[in-house]
């Protein structure tokens, strides 16, 4: 009788487990599914953006790459890059960050906003990604403690936020934006070399300026110049209107300039874009 009551305890263990399983890796699948679904929301809503972004993932795994991370860890390093800029979709933010004028000083420091915002939107991820709304956060740190938002100094910084940090500096350099014509890889190169010690990890520096790092960069480089479609998908428009193709409808209908204001602030009638701009670290 206590054999029996033992193999039916074991089977119910083991029923038990196979369904806690299925169900995290039902979760699991469920995460990694709707992180495709915000980059894809990314590309609809703003395609420079998404793009800028991919564009930092593939330096961003050059210089893993070169640090030795293994297979997860350089993924890791993937998905904070993919997402470092999410934040800039909100819709406080979303105007001035497409505005062709030059920025005041109230818009710089709204803007300077976006790794939080970017953050909270991940946030719910965290579970199955940790790494991800924390890096997202701290891609604008400085190694020296004059970054934002939390002043973070050193290796304090954590690792992945570091290695993007330098990959999203060189890509903000080297490409072209509205507001910004693209200086090339020897200048990019240049002035990361220039922030060693100051904005990047120093040994970090040295190893994306090394002979075989340069060499992918440069590759990468020229491989987003003449063929961008091969580092994120091309999506072109045409008067702020979607192609009715194949590729296109593949997009998902989101429309990803979100507005989480507070209770009070709707209380109030206040607007979340006229919220006063955070203080200097």
């Amino acid at each position: 009788m206590l054999a029996s009551a033992a193999t039916a305890t074991a089977t119910a263990f083991a029923w038990a487990w196979h369904r806690d399983r299925d169900r995290r890796q039902a979760a699991e699948r469920l995460a990694a599914a709707t992180l495709e679904t915000l980059l894809n929301a990314v590309d609809a809503n703003d395609e420079v953006t998404g793009q800028h972004m991919r564009r930092t993932a593939a330096y961003a795994l050059c210089l893993a790459e070169a640090l030795g991370l293994g297979d997860q860890e350089r993924r890791k390093v993937e998905r904070i890059a993919l997402f470092h800029d999410i934040g800039k979709l909100h819709a406080a933010l979303f105007d001035i960050v497409h505005d062709d004028k030059r920025l005041s000083d109230e818009e710089r420091a709204r803007i300077a906003t976006h790794p939080e915002r970017g953050a909270e939107v991940l946030d719910p991820l965290g579970a199955f990604y940790a790494e991800l709304p924390d890096g997202v956060l701290a891609h604008h740190e400085r190694w020296d403690g004059t970054g934002y938002p939390r002043g973070l100094k050193g290796t304090a910084i954590p690792l992945y936020a570091r290695v993007v940090a330098i990959a999203d500096t060189f890509d903000a350099i080297t490409h072209s934006r509205r507001y910004h014509a693209g200086e090339g890889p020897d200048r990019g190169l240049r002035l990361i070399a220039e922030g060693r010690g100051t904005q990047f990890d120093p040994r970090l520096v040295d190893l994306f300026l090394s002979d075989t790092v340069q060499a992918n960069v440069r590759r990468t480089f020229q491989q987003s110049q003449q063929a961008p479609q091969a580092l994120q998908p091309s999506r072109p428009r045409k008067g702020g209107e979607r192609r009715a193709d194949a590729a296109e409808s593949a997009v998902p209908n989101v429309q990803f300039r979100w507005r989480a204001p507070s209770a009070v602030a709707e209380a109030n009638g206040s607007r979340d874009d006229e919220e006063p701009p955070p203080p200097a670290a």
